[in-house]
């Protein structure tokens, strides 16, 4: 029998929990002066490490997280990414060495991994075609409202607290939301075709973990020192590997063939570059409140906080145009191009207020993306890997984000100060984005071939899930 509808309180609970694994991306960020200063006074390498463990493990895991979810369940996948994610939290707030500190957040990333994916799945399964783009919907606001509630936590605690005040009430929290995911979510159909392939899955993490590594240290290390250069060698060897391997695999992790979808290529290139520009936005902007406009870290984050407010309101208009994809993508990511732009003419001098209707142009872009993109994913493969799907949807996100972060900091390492460098770094940015923008509006509207699912299960969901054109 096919799985309930989704109800408003299950949804409600699969979006607060994506919105708290996401906050600890961005929460970190404004905590950096506080680690510097306090115990166990990390290295400029393990305050790296502090920072980049959680992302880094997050967005290695996703694709065999989603899939292990598929297998053997995505509300235990859920409700074990909640116990992993507080563990780690625990550990980084009792943590009395760095390497203690950085291998909890490690943890927590790895909990992250399985929330995320599974949230998503989870929405998938139980919605109905009617009500699909309302839930994508508040499902990608949730990402965008982590990234402000997270700001907004670190700037707290970080003038106000302390970091280990921020990782120790994670541990509630997370209880809080497992109670309420065992009361409001329910079990949906296993798949248990899909295959968790051991090799593969080290092959496609080592690979993924390796470029990720590349990427947000390549700034730090020099883009062509030998071990980024290294890292990358060795993503590209792992990944070519896992390639192989699933070709020739009777039951892969997941069949690379999928890629031969238009669409979901497409969609894929979308989501890394809405995030691309997001996140280099995010990276520039709490310095430029901070060093330029004078404000503290609290008041900060309750700056940055019209960002969210603007997906939501956008989020509405994209969820009437749900019947047009193509349109809604293509119009959202160039006004992230375009709204880059404008906050790149930002200085000193620049009013509050002006800078802020450029957030909003960035923020409204988003919220009509994003639904779009990530169904765009999702559909493109079959019903019964919808964790997987989230899982590539997922890992796309933080790779644009991760390479957003990077490039802007490259740009502006080659610049005196943060005010002679933001502007050229936002520009470069806007214009990789609104170029990729034009790829993915040509590559929407290609054929969606029918893919090759690597052991066809029976289908049992709410309703069919056809790619939407």
């Amino acid at each position: 029998m096919p799985p309930p509808a989704l109800k408003r309180s299950t949804l409600l609970v699969l979006c607060a929990c994506v919105l708290v694994a996401q906050s600890m991306v961005a929460a970190i960020n404004l905590l950096i002066p506080q680690f510097m200063a306090s115990s166990p006074h990390p290295s400029h390498s393990q305050l790296l490490w502090i920072v980049d463990a959680y992302v880094i493990a997050f967005a290695g895991l996703l694709v065999p997280a989603g899939a292990l979810g598929d297998r053997y369940g995505r509300k235990g996948a859920l409700l074990t990414g909640l116990a992993l994610f507080a563990a780690g939290a625990a550990t980084g707030a009792l943590a009395a060495d760095p390497s203690v500190l950085i291998a909890g957040r490690a943890v927590s990333g790895a909990g992250a991994a399985l929330i995320t994916p599974a949230t998503l799945s989870i929405l998938m399964r139980l919605s109905t075609p009617e009500t699909r783009a309302r839930a994508m919907g508040a499902w990608t606001l949730s990402l965008g409202l982590g990234g402000g509630v997270g700001n907004l936590a670190g700037g707290f605690a970080g003038q106000y607290l302390s970091w280990r005040a921020l990782f120790a009430a994670m541990v509630p929290l997370a209880a809080l939301l497992a109670a309420a995911v065992a009361a409001t979510t329910p079990r949906t159909p296993r798949s248990p075709g899909t295959g968790l392939d051991p090799l593969g899955t080290l092959l496609l993490t080592g690979g993924l973990v390796a470029v990720l590594f590349g990427i947000i240290e390549g700034p730090s290390y020099g883009w062509t020192s030998a071990r980024i250069l290294g890292a990358f060698a060795a993503g590209a060897v792992l990944t070519g590997a896992f390639t192989a391997h699933a070709l020739r695999s009777p039951a892969p992790l997941f069949d690379p063939r999928v890629f031969a979808s238009a669409r979901l290529r497409a969609a894929s290139l979308g989501t890394a570059t809405g995030f691309f520009g997001l996140f280099a936005l995010f990276f520039v902007n709490s310095q430029y409140l901070q060093e330029a406009k004078g404000m503290g870290a609290a008041l900060t984050g309750l700056a940055i906080l019209p960002l969210p407010v603007g997906m939501a309101v956008s989020q509405r208009l994209a969820g009437r145009w749900a019947a047009h994809p193509r349109a809604l993508v293509g119009t959202g990511l160039a006004l992230i191009g375009l709204g880059l732009l404008a906050a790149s003419t930002a200085d000193a001098h620049t009013p509050y207020a002006l800078y802020v209707c450029w957030l909003l142009v960035v923020s409204a872009g988003t919220g009509l993306s994003m639904p779009a993109l990530t169904v765009g994913v999702i559909t493109s493969l079959p019903a019964h890997q919808a964790g997987l799907g989230s899982g590539l949807g997922t890992t796309a996100r933080e790779t644009g984000a991760a390479l957003g972060v990077a490039v802007t900091g490259t740009v502006l390492s080659a610049h005196t100060g943060l005010l002679d460098g933001m502007g050229p770094a936002l520009r470069v940015v806007a214009l990789v984005v609104l170029a990729a923008t034009a790829l993915v509006i040509a590559g929407w509207g290609g054929r969606n071939p029918t893919l090759r699912s690597a052991t066809p299960v029976p289908e049992r969901v709410a309703s069919p899930s056809t790619p939407h054109r």
